[in-house]
């Protein structure tokens, strides 16, 4: 599954940017990706009404279905059709997510949640240094035809082992659940005192991450130098830091706990940012060192994301009843996403007004200050609070 969606998306925008000759109607792409997560409340709430496993299911066969029919796709004047089909695609991985989520604190014992969600996050980061790749080079060389049967196979293929899975569900949310209503799962992740501080900093990082996403360019051709095209191995170095800090982020929770090791990613993620600004300042434009310490800080960037996307949804699954697991990742993924694409809207428009050396260096503060926020946290703070939401 992870591999299909890596492979798509990428090449939908490239597909539509080759039938319209046209930059905004590529990126309208990631527009109507990214929009369904206003409606990701709803798709929480039903994976908590019905059996997740269920819904799994019918999800990757639906979305096999639906992605099929990009092959009615001729020209320019179909271009409603993909974005149609990419707004069902996306509200539909808000749904799926949501689902899995449920599912697998039905099946994973507390001290396996880690090492689980450290799993996906490294195999979801390594496909996505090599997937988008993968999925251009199959559209340059077959055509669209290709990247669409490689989704619709690999989710055809999710939903038939997911045939085979055989778990006790947890019953899904009644009229009496003590949750009731789509908003509850923001409900719950911003009154447990656990999670509370945690989200509201990972809203701002991943808000960050959205402005960085707009000044890794100028960064790159103002600040270092060199040509747009060195995005793509700066990106590999950090996926490459995403991956190491996946596979190390269950033996941090280990050693420390959920939130100490949200904490540390979220140090990780500022030192990269004070790193990258400092070298763009100090370095004279076109140092080969400059490079080398800009890649180095995006790699550890890599670590500082996976830690704290590892650390903060293995709390959540960890203090948040069963039946509302569908709500609070959904609730998550939303108080994320939001942020990272609202900001990125917004970094669009200031990156033509304001020095990039000016956002780096705000961006850093933000960052430094979400870090130093968690820093205090103790064990038994989160101990407390499981045993209040469990109660």
């Amino acid at each position: 599954m992870n591999l299909a969606d890596s492979a798509l998306f990428l090449m939908l925008a490239v597909w539509v940017k080759d039938l319209t000759g046209n930059d905004a109607a590529a990126g309208s792409v990631f527009i109507f990706l990214g929009l369904p997560a206003l409606v990701a409340p709803l798709a929480g709430r039903l994976a908590d009404a019905k059996s997740r496993r269920t819904l799994l299911i019918t999800g990757n066969g639906a979305v096999a279905l639906v992605v099929l029919l990009l092959l009615f796709v001729r020209g320019p004047e179909d271009l409603w059709l993909i974005y149609a089909i990419t707004l069902i695609y996306g509200a539909a991985q808000y749904l799926i997510g949501a689902a899995q989520s449920g599912l697998l604190r039905d099946i994973l014992p507390d001290e396996h949640i880690a090492p689980a969600n450290g799993l996906f996050t490294t195999i979801d980061q390594g496909l996505r240094i090599l997937t988008p790749l993968l999925g251009t080079m199959l559209y340059v060389a077959f055509g669209a035809t290709a990247v669409i049967a490689l989704t619709t196979v690999c989710f055809g293929i999710a939903a038939l082992v997911l045939l085979t899975v055989k778990v006790t569900e947890t019953a899904p949310a009644g009229k009496t659940d003590t949750y009731a209503g789509i908003w509850s799962g923001f409900r719950l992740l911003l009154t447990d005192t656990s999670l509370r501080l945690i989200m509201i900093v990972l809203a701002a990082a991943f808000g960050i991450t959205g402005l960085l996403n707009i000044m890794v360019f100028p960064l790159i051709e103002q600040g270092l130098g060199l040509d747009p095209e060195m995005l793509g191995p700066i990106s590999t170095v950090q996926g490459i830091g995403a991956v190491v800090g996946g596979l190390t982020a269950a033996a941090l929770i280990k050693r420390f706990d959920e939130q100490r090791t949200v904490a540390f990613g979220v140090t990780a993620l500022a030192l990269c940012l004070v790193g990258a600004t400092a070298v763009v300042i100090m370095l004279p434009t076109g140092s080969p060192l400059a490079l080398v310490l800009v890649a180095a800080a995006w790699m550890l960037g890599g670590f500082g994301i996976s830690w704290s996307v590892v650390g903060a949804v293995t709390l959540r699954m960890r203090v948040t009843p069963p039946h509302v697991q569908g709500r609070t990742s959904a609730a998550m993924n939303m108080m994320l996403n939001v942020p990272q694409t609202a900001v990125s809207i917004v970094g669009a428009g200031l990156i033509l007004f304001v020095d990039f050396r000016v956002l780096l260096v705000v961006c850093a503060a933000v960052l430094v200050a979400g870090a130093l926020s968690l820093s205090p946290w103790r064990r038994h703070q989160v101990k407390a609070a499981a045993e209040t939401v469990q109660a």
